[in-house]
């Protein structure tokens, strides 16, 4: 897995002052795991069935195969606020790796969980891999979110994924490529969100930054 530094947009050079530290310092209120167990794989797609919050808008149900797996870390705050930028923060990226592992740069969750210049820098990525002919198989690890949120109501969300047990596996070959021996294999997301008038947060700006994190 490797993906390219994406720039920032000034919306969140602003709103990063709000955040302490970049990685190292915790942001939930747990150290709970959450993986997230897709179903078997097999060579069917995974699908996005769509589910709801009490009150809010119908969210699509991102489930990931068994060939990739997303462990997710401390994604718990008992800000309920917070709490729920973390839990659309996480459906985002899930929904880019089933995008990915789906062959599907125009996927509906993907543009669900992103608009704007995240949006358009989410369904580029996604098209390098199909374009490529590539999928994605091991494991993420997703760890150290932290989230604030602005005086204006905005959110902003960083977090860390570890991609040494990920790799991008050429569909036709089966030759799977990791993270090269002398390059991090750890990146921080930068991002900022927007809670729409449905009640999502939306990641409207996405940055990464490989090494911005401790492994």
């Amino acid at each position: 897995m490797n993906r390219s530094i994406r720039l920032m947009t000034a919306a969140l050079t602003a709103s990063a002052a709000l955040l302490l530290t970049a990685c190292g310092s915790g942001g939930g209120d747990k150290d709970s795991s959450d993986k997230i167990e897709g179903a078997g794989g097999g060579g069917s797609k995974a699908s996005a069935s769509p589910s709801a919050k009490p009150g809010g808008a119908k969210r699509p149900e991102v489930e990931l195969p068994g060939s990739f797996k997303a462990d997710f870390a401390g994604w718990q705050n008992s800000d309920p606020k917070k709490q729920a930028i973390l839990d659309d923060g996480k459906e985002r990226l899930k929904a880019e790796y089933l995008a990915i592992i789906d062959s599907d740069p125009q996927s509906k969750a993907v543009s669900f969980y992103n608009s704007q210049q995240a949006l358009t820098s989410s369904r580029t990525y996604i098209k390098g891999y199909v374009d490529n002919n590539h999928n994605l198989i091991g494991k993420a690890r997703v760890f150290n979110p932290q989230v604030s949120i602005s005086d204006t109501g905005g959110g902003v969300l960083f977090y860390c994924v570890d991609e040494s047990k990920g790799y991008t596996e050429d569909r036709k070959t089966k030759e799977k490529t990791g993270t090269p021996d002398d390059v991090n294999p750890v990146l921080q997301y930068r991002t900022t969100l927007k809670k729409t008038s449905e009640g999502v947060w939306s990641t409207v700006s996405l940055q990464t930054v490989r090494g911005g994190c401790d492994k």
